[in-house]
């Protein structure tokens, strides 16, 4: 049986804890993962703090070169990247794709770190006084990643946190942790020191030793709302910076005057693409007046019975089985709850079967209407396939739904008219926008992060926010007295001799 083991420098520890690695397309075994403890990470940190004092040292053009290189080498690896992430996540092999190429795109932004690294400077700031700043890296960081983007958010995480002369240290998801590994191999391969770029697999246990080790400096961590509000506490009372994105509930308003085929294009891919599984996902539309919930309902239906469901090599499905078979049994109680409070289930993705596949763990896309704000299915995130139309009276109901939910990841509005969206933009309690964007993820050298429950801690994630948050700013008040040392006035060369 295939075994993951721990990315480190001066070889890998006995494991006596594993977890098994699944087979989403079948149900099926198909690896096992070892899973660290203290001791683990303290040989992890041993290391990289032998090796972050040089790379720190390095001049800021030597890291980015090695980012060039990084960035190559994914791009040539990229089939295979892409055909190992499907095989242990299970989304097809165009998300998994597009999960790579998303973290690249901040690896390009760390290209050019030399230049966003510069300080300011002020001459004169006083009589003979010039004072100006520089940004130092931190020392060690951390990352704690999810199962649903194994290469992107590790890559928001790793290549910020390196570029600017940290060492790193991943902990991703046990349940797909193949990735991580190979990226680690490919930082290597690149030119990264030894020490700097490691990984480290492990449950609670290692999440726990991650947030108390007293040389860790910062702690990245994107996951769960429940978990995030743990890791921020724990890792703030350790004395630790610390950025925690949680879930999310993203709303997407459609108001009277939109094109309704272009949103309900949009819909069926932010709702029901990669399974769901995203938290920048959109699984609540809200259409403005019961006109236009009718129409949108009558053209989403068969737009959700046209999705083709497959194994994640199927190059013509558009979405492939969820996680775990314990996620499938979470969206599918979900789904039940949503039922049971009064919803209307309009489409029901439940026991979905793939033939040749009947043990994979499929969910159909499924569809809600007339759900309303007091209903827990609407209050949690589902995090499946699944749809749920909230309906809202005017424009005023409907910037109120997303701007009062315990969650303010993402939102969008679908509409023609500019001053409705403008309005929206400025108005709407929520930390990422969309105007006629269904998942409005900024680019990378904007910065991505969320508001309420979605965050927790004071900066995002990578452009120059990451960049804030991987480094501490050290201010240089400097005066250089006239003359030499005897006293006098003279300006004096220094000469070499």
């Amino acid at each position: 049986m295939r075994q993951i083991d721990h990315f480190l420098v001066g070889g890998v520890p006995a494991a006596s804890r594993f977890s098994d690695i699944m087979d989403p397309n079948n149900g099926g075994v198909q690896g096992r993962v070892a899973l660290g403890d203290k001791a683990v990470l303290d040989q992890a940190v041993a290391a990289a703090q032998k090796a972050q004092p040089a790379w720190a040292a390095m001049n800021p053009q030597r890291r980015a070169r090695v980012m060039f290189d990084f960035k190559a080498l994914v791009e040539k690896h990229m089939d295979e990247l892409a055909h190992m992430l499907s095989a242990e996540h299970g989304k097809v092999i165009a998300d998994s794709k597009g999960d790579i190429q998303r973290g690249l795109e901040v690896v390009e932004f760390c290209c050019g770190l030399p230049h966003v690294l510069k300080g300011e400077y002020t001459q004169g700031a006083g009589p003979g006084i010039d004072v100006y700043s520089m940004r130092q890296p931190l020392g060690i960081g951390a990352g704690i990643t999810p199962f649903n983007f194994p290469a992107m958010i590790p890559l928001w995480m790793g290549a910020v946190a390196t570029s600017v002369g940290n060492a790193f240290i991943l902990k991703p998801s046990e349940r797909d942790p193949s990735v991580p590994n190979r990226l680690a191999e490919l930082f290597l391969e690149a030119g990264i020191p030894e020490g700097i770029f490691q990984v480290v697999h492990g449950d609670k246990e290692m999440v726990d030793a991650i947030l108390d080790h007293p040389a860790i400096s910062a702690v990245s961590f994107v996951g769960s709302s429940d978990i995030a509000h743990y890791v921020y506490n724990r890792g703030v009372a350790a004395g630790k910076r610390v950025q925690a994105m949680g879930g999310a509930k993203n709303h997407g308003i459609v108001m009277p005057d939109a094109d309704l085929d272009q949103v309900v294009n949009d819909l069926t891919g932010a709702a029901f693409g990669s399974a769901g599984e995203r938290c920048m996902a959109l699984p609540v539309v809200v259409p403005v007046g019961d006109d236009t919930a009718e129409a949108l309902k009558a053209k989403l239906i068969p737009a959700i019975h046209a999705l083709k469901i497959g194994i994640s090599t199927d190059t013509e499905a558009h979405y492939g089985p969820v996680v775990t078979a314990q996620h499938k049994a979470k969206v599918e109680g979900w789904i039940q709850k949503c039922a049971d409070e009064g919803a209307e289930l309009v489409i029901d993705g439940r026991g979905f079967k793939l033939q040749g596949h009947e043990e994979g763990y499929f969910i159909g896309p499924t569809l809600f209407d007339h759900v309303t704000t007091d209903m827990e299915s609407y209050k949690e995130e589902i995090f499946g396939p699944v749809l749920q139309m909230v309906r809202a009276k005017d424009f005023e109901e409907a910037i109120s739904l997303p701007s009062k939910h315990q969650y303010g990841n993402g939102v969008a509005i679908f509409t023609r008219n500019g001053h409705a969206a403008r309005e929206f933009a400025s108005r709407v309690n929520v930390g990422m926008v969309g105007i006629n964007v269904p998942i409005p993820v900024p680019v990378a050298y904007h910065s991505f992060g969320g508001w309420k429950r979605s965050g927790f801690g004071d900066t995002d994630q990578y452009g120059m926010e990451g960049i804030k948050f991987w480094t501490k700013v050290k201010k240089v008040t400097a005066r250089w007295p006239d003359g030499g040392g005897d006293g006098s006035n003279a300006f004096i060369i220094p000469t070499m001799g």
